[in-house]
C-alpha cells in the first residue's frame, strides 16, 4: 500500500508539472481554457499511465485543464544491444537482449514524457 501511495504521489507531481506548463502556454497564447491536451508517455519513462489518469482530475481542478479532454499517446520501448546490435522491444528498463542476453543496450525510444499539443480557446 505504501508503494502504491508513493507511485500516486509521483504521478500527482508529474500532473501538477503538466498543469504548470499548460497554464504558462495558455497565458502566452492569450487564451483562457484548454479544451484538449495531448501527452506523449513512453513505457520506459517511469510514469504509470493508469496512476496518472487516476490523479488527473484532482491535479487539474480549478486550472486551465479542468475541462480539457486528455489524450495520452503511449510510446513503446525500444533498445539496441551494445554487444550484438540487435534492436528489440522493451517493456522494462532492465530488459536484456533477446538475441545474446546482454544487459548492455542503448535506449532508442520509450523514455519520452512531453506535452505534444494543447488546444486552447
Amino acid at each position: 500500500k505504501f508503494e502504491k501511495n508513493l507511485k500516486i504521489m509521483h504521478e500527482l507531481s508529474i500532473a501538477m508539472g503538466i498543469v504548470k506548463i499548460a497554464e504558462d502556454e495558455t497565458s502566452k497564447a492569450n487564451a483562457n481554457e484548454v479544451i484538449k491536451i495531448e501527452l506523449v508517455v513512453g513505457v520506459l519513462s517511469g510514469v504509470e499511465i493508469d496512476s496518472l489518469e487516476f490523479v488527473w482530475s484532482s491535479a487539474v481542478k480549478d486550472s486551465v485543464l479542468e475541462k480539457a479532454e486528455l489524450k495520452i499517446i503511449k510510446i513503446l520501448g525500444k533498445g539496441k544491444c551494445a554487444d550484438c546490435d540487435t534492436e528489440f522491444e522493451m517493456e522494462n528498463i532492465y530488459d536484456v537482449c533477446p538475441n545474446c542476453s546482454s544487459n548492455f543496450k542503448g535506449i532508442l525510444q520509450g523514455k519520452e514524457l512531453k506535452v505534444k499539443a494543447l488546444e486552447v480557446i
